[in-house]
């Protein structure tokens, strides 16, 4: 309706310019909302010449949750109309079914019996179908103004008169096609959640919803052998909106007790509002985790890398994972390229530690020293290195790394273990061999203590 016809026949109407993103971002937001109904929830924005935007909600599984498909779709109104909300519900075996009958369809009969979507769509405009304007005005003036009317259509006719989309959109309708509903985000496979009848506010319900919850939740994980990385807490307010805290851990972990430590600082941050409805805690990234066997001493090993672990994620919440790091093996036997620094809440690498003797220390880049040795295989004799000259009196053989096969152009290394005179010991190697076309040069890359 034109602006002044409104205006005619509602005189004082107000007029407020359309604004297409905020209507995005509202259904964004109620379909967050929504994903306490099922985890299957997306938006479905305005388009140009459809009956106004909507939400998706593939409620399979879940309808009896809430007294079953009438019930549920009656709840969900209701409950959009407190918060301000005109609303029209439908629930139909394929999506394109339950978007017509939404729009166009009976309002006292909001769910449609399995299999009957044909009858049911038949006496239905052809703009039910999801159409382009275009198309529906073209298809009307051609007389094909009813669903029912394009049943005994050739298709190859419609698909040459229109493209595929009348035939595409009316076989979804009928699921004779299939049509995918992509969620806002994959669904948790491990999740848990809490309705309550009356809406909570206070910390201290909050945090007590959130012990029960999450003893749920990891006595699922302890029936699968599994722990999790990363966990979610979601809230749901009765003003729609939801918000949401995530914690991760540096190794697998079910622990209830270290788990709601980690939340306790977050917590806080839930702001409930008006009053949350509902609460929902999901494990957003598990990995499989075995009983841990202690040793006949007590489990001091066991309960040292635990604590280890849990310090780990204190800090890691606390300052962010990317600021906590720890060194990780990686699949090189090139000393500087055998271990790399990692997250502390990455999963450690398949990669083994080197097995050689390895210095505690090992430089960056390999220093450069000045060394007399006899040739060709021998450990130095003495060395001076970074001013100052060391006499060696012991050394052990020689342990030869070449590079990888596929770099020619990088000269063997022979690694000694050397002890001076005033009993520091070194890892030095010579690289490269006499007699070769560039003369071999020595170089000290780490300390033992």
């Amino acid at each position: 309706m034109a602006a002044a016809d409104a205006s005619a026949v509602l005189p004082g109407l107000e007029l407020v310019p359309a604004d297409g993103e905020a209507d995005r971002d509202v259904l964004e937001r109620l379909a967050e909302w929504c994903s306490h109904y099922t985890p299957w929830a997306a938006a479905d924005p305005w388009e140009e010449g459809t009956e106004g935007g909507g939400l998706w909600l593939d409620v399979s599984g879940c309808a009896h949750l809430f007294g079953g498909e009438d019930a549920m779709l009656a709840h969900l109104c209701r409950r959009l109309r407190r918060l301000g909300f005109a609303a029209r519900a439908a629930m139909a075996d394929t999506p394109g079914a339950a978007w017509a009958w939404a729009r166009f369809g009976d309002r006292d009969a909001r769910c449609l019996p399995p299999g009957e979507q044909r009858a049911a769509l038949a006496p239905l405009p052809v703009a039910c179908l999801r159409l382009a304007p275009a198309i529906t005005e073209t298809l009307s003036g051609l007389g094909l103004r009813r669903v029912d009317d394009l049943f005994g259509m050739p298709r190859a006719g419609l698909a040459a008169r229109f493209g595929r989309q009348v035939a595409q959109r009316l076989d979804q309708a009928l699921g004779h096609e299939g049509e995918a509903i992509s969620p806002r985000r994959p669904p948790p496979s491990h999740a848990v959640h809490a309705a309550f009848a009356e809406p909570i506010a206070r910390p201290e319900d909050v945090a007590e919803a959130v012990r029960r919850l999450l003893e749920r939740l990891c006595g699922q994980l302890d029936d699968q052998h599994l722990g999790l990385r990363r966990l979610e807490v979601a809230i749901f307010r009765v003003d729609a909106s939801a918000r949401d805290i995530a914690i991760g851990t540096s190794r697998p972990s079910r622990d209830p007790v270290h788990l709601l430590r980690l939340l306790a600082e977050d917590l806080p941050r839930l702001d409930p509002g008006f009053g949350i409805e509902q609460i929902r805690l999901a494990a957003l990234e598990v990995a499989p985790q075995e009983a841990e066997q202690p040793g006949l001493g007590g489990g001091g090993d066991v309960r040292r890398a635990e604590d280890f672990a849990r310090l780990l994620d204190s800090l890691g919440n606390r300052l962010g994972f990317d600021a906590v790091q720890r060194h990780c093996p990686r699949q090189s036997h090139v000393p500087e390229q055998a271990v790399a620094r990692c997250r502390s809440n990455a999963p450690m690498p398949a990669a083994a530690w080197p097995w050689q003797r390895r210095p505690l220390r090992l430089f960056p880049r390999p220093e450069p020293v000045e060394a007399v040795a006899p040739v060709p295989d021998s450990p130095p004799l003495m060395f001076r290195w970074r001013d100052r000259s060391h006499r060696v009196v012991r050394a052990d053989s020689a342990e030869r790394i070449a590079a990888e096969w596929w770099r020619h152009d990088r000269p063997e290394r022979d690694y000694y273990v050397v002890e001076d005179h005033l009993g520091r010991r070194f890892w030095l190697f010579r690289e490269g061999l006499y007699g070769g076309a560039v003369p071999p040069r020595w170089y000290v890359h780490g300390l033992f203590p």
